[in-house]
Parts: structure tokens; sequence; C-alpha cells
């Protein structure tokens, strides 16, 4: 025994002493003398600024808004901003694929900031894979700067940075903002990538955005500059050695160019962001609150004032009628389940959609998900998992089902209270969301909005969503609704083989939840 726990403290300061050696050869660069940069406010002779100067004249402390729910349109509308920009361009998000969208808003803004506009651009470093060079050369030139939140020191293989540096690694900044001219902003919860955009024939993700202008941009600004200036923070070339091959990048640009997926997103004059640079957007004037993460949480010191999940509750209010939430991970834990069982237990309407087993990307976080229904169920609240296939058609030919098409992964994030306000952002509701990434959405004082995402859940769903109910023995099936309107009850989760209920056994007892 005493020669397995010499071993073992052994082991320890080995692992310890490795640790430090890492630290000490791949340090983070010394930003103590880094200057703060912040965004430039709208300026009203900018063709952005006069429509949002304009339009604020008539909806003073009001702000416009437009849903961007079509992938094409979302997509689209970033381009069209960029194309209008005159002045600055500050781009915040997780995920950057070096795939078709990728590519073709990387060159709009490198083609902005040869015209002289200011870019920011703000990556987690998660989300950037095979980019680095790429970034370096951007980086380089005039006008576009290139920034990375808690990178890894370690750029091959960029996961050893886990290894000796777990803590700060393990907190990602999952933020989605795109800021123009101080004047509009996108915000949702769609990453840049062709998954995200409905590009090509493969799956893709369900998903939401809004395009914003008036009282809550310059908000929305102050939060980026937040970020940019964090300690979390830090420049592509104190991270990236070399300043990357801006040859390669230009050809990689010609080639999705001359690509036939990237034909179908030239400008369009009806998208929502041209129509709101030519003054033509139905824009909805309300009341937005943004709520967001402080970017300490990235440094793993934030207290409970500095968690969007604590504001964010005391946004909300108290629920009268009926809560309605969307979101792609969905790991309640107890104090959630507990929170919503409540609340259908007083009689309070509350329907939750996520992805079924056979639609999430990530196993482990449906483990999460899955030991907790049925407490859930039992409670009154129902439950809808998205579906691989959902294909509806009436006499009038296909349709688009709620929230997307058939074949999708759901990775919206969104929730209507009281078919009165709407809340569209980064935040899943699961632990990682609440407590270890960064987050940010806008809460929007909307019935339309709202009522239009509780309609979906109004019989429609049921042709897309498998239905998690406890039968009369208490056990759990799914109701499954076929295109002919029947419904099959399966007895056993739906794409569940045995070794995935086995995997999803072994997750649920582990001590992971946290991590989800």
């Amino acid at each position: 025994m005493r020669r397995v726990l010499v071993g073992f403290v052994a082991l320890v300061l080995i692992a310890a002493a490795s640790i430090l050696a890492l630290r000490f050869l791949y340090p983070l660069p010394d930003i103590s003398g880094r200057v703060a940069s912040l965004a430039m406010k709208v300026d009203p002779s900018s063709r952005l600024g006069q429509r949002m100067m304009e339009a604020m004249r008539e909806h003073s402390g009001k702000s416009g808004i437009v849903p961007l729910q079509r992938g094409h349109d979302a997509l689209v509308s970033r381009l069209a901003l960029v194309e209008a920009a005159e002045r600055s361009i500050d781009v915040q998000y997780y995920i950057w694929h070096d795939d078709t969208s990728g590519i073709l808003l990387l060159d709009a803004l490198e083609r902005a900031a040869q015209r002289g506009v200011r870019v920011r651009l703000l990556l987690d470093d998660n989300g950037v894979h095979g980019l680095d060079y790429f970034m370096a050369a951007l980086n380089a030139e005039e006008n576009f700067e290139i920034r990375l939140f808690n990178p890894s020191t370690v750029r091959s293989p960029k996961m050893m940075g886990y290894l000796f540096d777990f803590p700060r690694m393990n907190r990602r900044m999952h933020n989605k903002a795109f800021i123009v001219d101080g004047a509009a902003a996108i915000i949702g919860g769609r990453n840049i990538g062709d998954e995200y955009f409905q590009v090509g024939d493969d799956a893709f993700y369900i998903d939401m955005d809004v395009l914003a202008t008036g009282a809550i941009v310059p908000e929305t600004a102050q939060v980026f500059d937040a970020y940019w200036n964090s300690p979390s923070v830090h420049a592509v070339e104190t991270i990236i050695d070399g300043q990357g091959d801006i040859a390669a990048f230009r050809a990689r640009v010609e080639s999705v160019k001359a690509s036939e997926a990237a034909a179908a997103f030239k400008l369009d004059a009806e998208a929502s962001a041209s129509q709101f640079a030519d003054g033509r957007a139905p824009l909805e004037w309300t009341d937005v609150r943004l709520v967001a993460d402080d970017p300490v949480k990235g440094e793993g010191k934030a207290e409970r004032q500095h968690l969007m999940i604590f504001r964010l509750g005391e946004i909300l209010g108290g629920i009268k009628r009926n809560l309605v939430l969307v979101s792609a991970y969905f790991v309640p834990g107890r104090a959630g389940t507990d929170y919503f069982a409540a609340l259908a237990r007083n009689g309070l309407d509350v329907r939750i959609l996520t992805n079924a087993m056979n639609t999430t990307d990530v196993l482990t976080v449906h483990a999460g998900y899955a030991k907790y229904r049925k407490n859930l169920l039992q409670s009154g609240v129902k439950l809808y998992e998205l579906k691989l296939r959902g294909e509806m058609a009436d006499e009038n030919g296909p349709k688009l089902n709620p929230f997307g098409l058939s074949g999708a992964s759901l990775h919206a994030k969104t929730f209507a209270v009281d078919d009165e306000r709407i809340f569209i952002g980064s935040f899943n509701f699961d632990p990682r969301s609440a407590l270890l990434n960064c987050e940010m959405g806008f809460l929007i004082e909307s019935p339309s909005m709202a009522r239009q995402v509780s309609a979906a859940f109004q019989g429609r769903l049921d042709d897309v969503a498998y239905r998690p109910e406890l039968d009369a023995a208490g056990d759990l099936v799914w109701r499954d609704r076929l295109p002919d309107g029947k419904d099959v009850i399966h007895e056993s989760e739906p794409g569940a083989t045995w070794i995935k209920r086995i995997t999803l056994t072994v997750i649920g007892l582990l001590p992971v939840e946290w991590l989800l």
C-alpha cells in the first residue's frame, strides 16, 4: 500500500511539474501595455447612420427589429451590411468555418478594410480550425485586426493547450454579434458556417437571428468593446507566427466564388439588410434589452451579478400564462427541472423543444437531458424532440416546417413568454452556457414574434418532432406522427442502438453535468 501511495504522489508531482514546464514554454502574451480600442459612434452622414437617425427621430428610445429566420436571408444580410459599411465593422463569433459562407464573409470584410473601413474580428479560438494562415494574413492588412478569445498557445496540435491550461481553455466565448457603422447589428444563434445558413444540400441547423437598429446598437457595441479589450483576448500576431499567406487566401476566395453554392448568395435587394440600407425594411419598433455575460466569466472570476442567467431571470419577471423554450442543448439540471416543474404544476403551459437523439450532434449533452425527462413529464411539462424526418405537404405542395425543413438539426436558442416577449441569442439552457461559456442575446417586447414561436407548437410541431410521454404504467414512450396523420408509439428511444443506450446510462451516472 505504501508503494502504491508513493507511486501515486510521484505521478502527481510529475504531472504538476509537467504542467508548470509547459506553461513556462508556452506562455500567454503580455497584454499589460495594450491600449484599449473602442467602437466608433454612429455617423449621421453615413448611409446606415442616416437610416438609423431618421428612424429614431420617430421612435426615440426604441429599437427597430427584423427577424432573420431563413438561412439565405441571414447570410446575404450580413454580406449586404458589409457592402454598405463606411466606417466600422465589429464582428464576434464562436465558430467561423473555412467553407463557402465563411470565405465569402472573410472576403467581404477584406474588401471593406481595403476601402478604409476599420474591421475588428473577434473569434473564439476553438472554432477557427484550419484558419491560422488566413487569419494571420488578413490581420497583417491595413484596417483589419483579428483577436482570439482564450487561445491555445500551442497551435499544433491546438488541443494540447487543454493539457496544461484546462481551467482557462474550458471557458469559451459563445457570443454572436455583427455590428456595422454603429447603426445596425445582427444578433442570434448562428455561427459562421454553411450548416447554419443552409448552404448546399447537406443537413443544416435550424436557427434564428435578428437584425436590429436604434437604441440597442450602441449597447451591443459596448459589450463588444468589453470583450475586445478583456484579458481573455489576444491579438492574432501574438499567438500565430508569421504573416500568413494572403495569396493562398485570395486563391481560396476565387475558388469559392466560382462554386455553384456561392452563386446562390449574390447580393439581393430583397434581403432584410438591403431593405434596411435602402429605407424599405418593415421594422418593428419596440423595447429591446441586451443581456450578456460579463467577459470576466472567461477568466473564471465571474460572480453572480456578472452572469447572464441570473440577470435574465430578473429581466423576464413573473411568467403568468405560458413559456415556450427552444434550445439545441437542453440540460436543465435539478434546479431547472424544479423550476419548470413548478410552473407546470401551477397551471402554466410549459413547452420545450430540443434535439432528439438522432439529430443532436453531442450525445453527452443528450445524456444530460435524458435523465430529467420523466420528472419534467410527470409535472406536466410538454416535451418535443426534433426528429430527422419531418416533411410536410398539403394540397398546395411542400411547406416549410416549424423552425425549418426536415432533416435538420436544431441549433436555435429562443424562448417566448406569455405571448408577449421573446429572447433570441446564443444561450442554450445547459450548465455550460450558464456557468462556463460567455453568452449574449436580445430580450424583445414583441407579441407578434412571441406568438409566432408559440404557434409553431400548436399542432404542426407534432409532424416534425417526437413527443416523449408517460404511458399508463409510468414508463417513457415516444409518440411519432407519420405523414398520413397516424400516430405510432415507440417503446424505446428512436435512434437509440444498444451501444447508445449504454452510453447514455453511463454518462448519466458520471459527475460531468457541469461540463455539458
